[in-house]
């Protein structure tokens, strides 16, 4: 499965600066370049494990797991009409996205002019617009839909009623909830609710990575800036503090020239990695590898998936003829040597259908189609 991350913000946040300098494009950045068709990137998520077991096992090809970045048009920070504050096209697109990258502007700039209707750089003011944008999308699109199922259900019967009934009293329950300023993946929502509410890509029940886009004039205040934010941390909300001009220019040098451009900085080790590594951990998500001659890589489940489930996402005559998974962690490898060495100290086992497989975790798997 690939990861599916929508980069959102406000109107001169930074938001394709840092669209840029995640994937190497060269989206124009203007004001005036903002449309309606997104800018879409497919990267390789660095994983330095895949480096260590293609030099052991020499293979073909190596293959890292992928992740598409969609920077959308920025929304207006208006949100006036509650019924429709983000254009149906936006939605459209954000509505897919497995999580979404909010960019708050953390920045000044002389040559980069304050929002209308703003005189000051405000992330948490910032923050706190888009997240009710997004509510207000969402309770537009609850408000139309129950005003249409109470004509549907009195034509239905039998299992087809039960269900719309079942999904109208959770759109009930989840819109006074938004009202209140309480976004959906805060409710606690359990699988049935879920199942129920699952088709309409609510935003606010999306997990957020929260971006406060800072200037090389304050990267030393990062911590102080990601300290000021960390109420809106939580289980399925992030944050963090990444300079996007400065390492959108630093993408498009050498890594030496890159290195030599941080040190006179006084900067440490980009940071764009974590937009990935924090997207995945909102997301429970992990990876598991397979490693051999032909080929090393990287394959992504959700933290808690079986060994039967995690072979379907190989192939899936691997989950159909499943009989059992040879694995042995990637640090008991390491740590041994060899394949042969892990069996020798008992790291290399087998595991059945129902083993939950773990992060890092190299297997091998057994079929019989």
């Amino acid at each position: 499965m690939a990861l599916d991350l929508g980069i959102i913000g406000l109107p001169k946040s930074g938001k394709t600066t840092l669209f840029n300098a995640i994937t190497g494009s060269n989206a124009q950045t203007s004001a005036f370049a903002s449309g309606d068709e997104p800018n879409v990137a497919v990267v390789k998520v660095p994983d330095p494990r895949l480096d260590v077991l293609t030099g052991m096992f020499h293979p073909r090809k190596t293959t890292p797991a992928d992740v598409k970045f969609t920077d959308v048009a920025g929304v207006s920070g208006k949100p006036v009409d509650k019924k429709e504050p983000i254009s149906r096209q936006t939605l459209g697109f954000l509505s897919t996205m497995d999580a979404l990258v909010l960019v708050v502007r953390a920045f000044n700039s002389a040559s980069v002019p304050l929002p209308e209707g703003t005189d000051s750089i405000d992330p948490l003011r910032d923050i706190d617009t888009m997240m009710l944008e997004m509510a207000y999308s969402d309770l537009g699109i609850i408000e139309r839909r129950l005003e249409r199922i109470k004509g549907e259900i009195a034509k239905m019967k039998g299992a087809e009623r039960e269900m719309r009934e079942r999904e109208q009293e959770v759109l009930s329950r989840i819109s006074p909830a938004l009202e209140e300023g309480t976004p959906i993946r805060s409710l606690g929502l359990n699988e049935d609710d879920e199942k129920a509410i699952r088709n309409y890509g609510f935003l606010t029940a999306k997990p957020v990575l929260i971006v406060a886009n800072i200037g090389d004039d304050n990267l030393d205040q990062a911590g102080e800036l990601e300290a000021s934010m960390a109420s809106y941390k939580g289980e399925s909300t992030d944050v963090i503090a990444i300079p996007a001009q400065l390492e959108m220019e630093m993408a498009q040098l050498s890594p030496e020239e890159g290195a030599e451009f941080r040190e006179s900085l006084g900067m440490g080790p980009s940071r764009l990695d974590e937009v990935v590594s924090k997207s995945y951990g909102l997301l429970g998500l992990i990876s598991f590898l397979t490693a051999g001659e032909d080929e090393v890589r990287a394959w992504t489940i959700r933290r808690g998936t079986v060994a039967q489930r995690a072979a379907g996402v190989i192939h899936s005559d691997l989950e159909r003829g499943f009989i059992r998974a040879e694995v042995v962690h990637y640090d008991d490898l390491v740590a041994a040597g060899s394949i042969p060495e892990t069996k020798k100290r008992g790291t290399y086992r087998s595991e059945g259908k129902t083993y939950q497989v773990k992060d890092g975790d190299i297997m091998n798997i057994l079929f019989n189609v």
